[in-house]
């Protein structure tokens, strides 16, 4: 019985995954998740008391494996400078997957002080994975100058995901030239 609450719960999750990268937060719906895994809709909620709870489970579940992916992209690196070169292309490289894109949604939603308060931990800990590698390039302040950072990272992502005019490999140069040299050309 245990397992196969798993199963229904990780069912639910890949659903709300799904709903939210196809068609953002709006999407998120119980009767959808209820179709999308042939529960009833009242089942759901057995799951699942509200929408911010689905968010939460996601972000609990999900974050962790985007981090690791940033963090074992910063390990293969050599050098300070290179750590920082990985955590931004390798966040980047994660706007295509799925994952990311319901992160993304999940975090333009409304949500409750709960699961705003999980987000906000979970970047957290990305942003404190790139500090000492930011320390040793120099900086005075490098938690700062790690926040700057993600704040780069983060106009990088909503670039692309927008769909600009730019081709993503060109946001991501731009992003890593940002990262790395500032503002100058």
């Amino acid at each position: 019985m245990a397992e196969h609450r798993s199963m229904q719960r990780a069912a639910l999750l890949d659903a709300a995954r799904s709903l939210l990268s196809e068609g953002g937060t709006e999407a998120l719906t119980f009767p959808a998740l209820a179709e999308r895994t042939g529960l009833a809709r009242s089942s759901v909620y057995e799951y699942f008391r509200s929408r911010a709870a689905v968010v939460e489970e996601l972000c609990e579940v999900d974050f962790p494996v985007w981090a690791a992916d940033v963090s074992a992209a910063m390990e293969r690196a050599e050098t300070a400078e290179a750590k920082v070169e990985a955590y931004v292309r390798q966040q980047l490289e994660l706007v295509g997957d799925r994952r990311h894109r319901a992160v993304v949604a999940i975090s333009a939603s409304e949500l409750d002080a709960g699961a705003r308060e999980k987000i906000r931990a979970a970047h957290g800990g990305l942003v404190a994975m790139i500090v000492e590698a930011l320390g040793e390039l120099g900086h005075e302040q490098p938690r700062l100058a790690a926040m700057l950072l993600q704040g780069v990272v983060d106009a990088a992502v909503r670039r692309i995901e927008l769909g600009a005019a730019e081709e993503p490999a060109v946001v991501a140069e731009a992003a890593v030239g940002m990262a790395l040299r500032g503002v100058r050309g």
